[in-house]
């Protein structure tokens, strides 16, 4: 039997994908991809991918806000424990810094961040944490607010191995995207080749960052399989042994029998 892929974080909520549901499901069961995480980013949206969670087996949630998403409804603690109570949400994300897109005083940004981080520990459920071009911030934060005590995925990774080290060390796991099948990702690659197996996942960020060889097309959760075959090249380990060790990985972290 062939082991299962899991993309561990797409947003099929998006108009990109949601009008072509059919084809992409057929597509994930195609390519071995069993199950996928479709991750909130703001919580107008919030009943449209729970919506499609409850619709499909093969489908999680989450709930959150996105660091990029400026002018949307603030999460408060007690609404994001509200949702997150729904048992087809597994996390509370995705959250975050982000100081590349935004420029000027992110104070608000940071305490959205920490607001999540207080939600995750009230409800118990692991963390989605997207940082760019704020590392620093992001760690510190995740230690003063306590996310070790829930841990949790840094998705999409662009970062050094030093700050995969200290993310591992707070209890997070490392999920790569298409990127790490980028040539010129040469920092991505040597971070997936150099952490833990155990602290793997793979997704793919779907409609966004498709992998070799369909870069610069719409992405879906399909594609994951591109990304943990690279994963394993890198590795120098099957993809086999590869895709049942992040599916091991993601069970575990989410808490999915």
């Amino acid at each position: 039997m062939q082991a299962m892929l899991v993309d561990s974080h797409c947003h099929l909520n998006f108009p990109e994908l949601a009008s072509n549901l059919p084809e992409i499901f057929a597509n994930m069961e195609n390519n071995g991809v069993g199950l996928a995480l479709c991750v909130s980013v703001n919580l107008s949206d919030f009943h449209a991918v729970i919506s499609l969670a409850e619709t499909h087996p093969q489908l999680y949630a989450s709930t959150g806000v996105h660091p990029d998403y400026e002018d949307e409804e603030e999460p408060t603690v007690e609404k994001l424990v509200e949702f997150a109570n729904h048992p087809k949400v597994i996390a509370i994300g995705e959250t975050g810094l982000d100081y590349f897109r935004l420029k000027g005083d992110l104070e608000w940004q940071r305490e959205r961040f920490r607001n999540h981080i207080r939600a995750a520990r009230l409800c118990g459920k692991p963390l989605i944490i997207h940082t760019r071009e704020a590392a620093a911030d992001t760690l510190r934060i995740m230690e003063e607010e306590g996310a070790a005590s829930v841990g949790g995925v840094m998705h999409c990774f662009t970062e050094s191995l030093e700050v995969a080290e200290r993310a591992i060390a707070l209890g997070f796991y490392i999920s790569f995207s298409g990127i790490v099948t980028f040539k010129k990702a040469i920092q991505v690659k040597e971070v997936a080749k150099e952490i833990p197996l155990d602290r793997v996942l793979v997704e793919t960020d779907s409609p966004y960052l498709a992998p070799a060889p369909f870069r610069g097309k719409t992405n879906q959760p399909a594609y994951v399989k591109h990304v943990a075959e690279e994963v394993a090249r890198l590795r120098g380990i099957s993809n086999e042994e590869l895709t049942e060790a992040t599916t091991r990985n993601f069970m575990r972290l989410f808490k999915v029998k």
